[in-house]
């Protein structure tokens, strides 16, 4: 659950291996999820987030670009994006797995999870509070969906003070 300075490097060399793959598909690639947040506690999970004008061409380079570079797509549940996940040992040091959300490009600034990493990025003390937070659920929960669930509540405090600050209106951080 500690942080590590190298998941910087390797979201970046991730993002880079994906623009090379699919050079004509994405329009934003960032490093998301709390890996992004340095000194954040965090499961060795770097979590990338691209948008595109069309789900459907990202759907359709699955087998020629995305699948050798080894991501999966994984039904989530979540409508309007897709989920890849890459296991470790494929990414560039063992025990590091990837997310991959493909969402849209018309929802990119306003998507929750870009929105929660900017918010931990210049509020510490929040960031403290959700790495305290973790490291307790971690203990707790094997189940990842379980241990998701059980940090909603403050997940969604941040983000809706996040969305406020920028004018937004609140959203639900739990999608279905």
């Amino acid at each position: 659950m500690d942080s590590d300075d190298s998941w910087a490097t390797a979201a970046a060399a991730l993002i880079s291996e994906l623009w090379v793959a699919l050079p004509s598909i994405w329009e934003q690639l960032e490093h998301i999820g709390s890996t992004s947040v340095p000194g954040l506690a965090a499961k060795p999970v770097v979590d990338l987030m691209a948008s595109t004008a069309d789900l459907a061409r990202v759907v359709a380079a699955e087998d020629d670009a995305l699948s050798p570079l080894g991501y999966v797509r994984t039904e989530t549940g979540m409508t309007g994006r897709l989920f890849y996940r890459r296991e470790p040992g494929v990414t560039l040091r063992s025990g590091l797995a990837v997310h991959l959300h493909v969402v849209p490009s018309e929802d990119w600034a306003t998507r929750n999870e870009r929105l929660l990493r900017d918010h931990l990025l210049v509020h510490p003390e929040d960031a403290a509070r959700y790495g305290d937070l973790k490291r307790l659920l971690a203990d707790e929960f094997d189940d990842p969906v379980a241990y998701t669930r059980a940090k909603t509540a403050l997940i969604q405090e941040m983000v809706d003070r996040a969305r406020s600050d920028r004018g937004l209106p609140a959203a639900n951080v739990w999608e279905d």
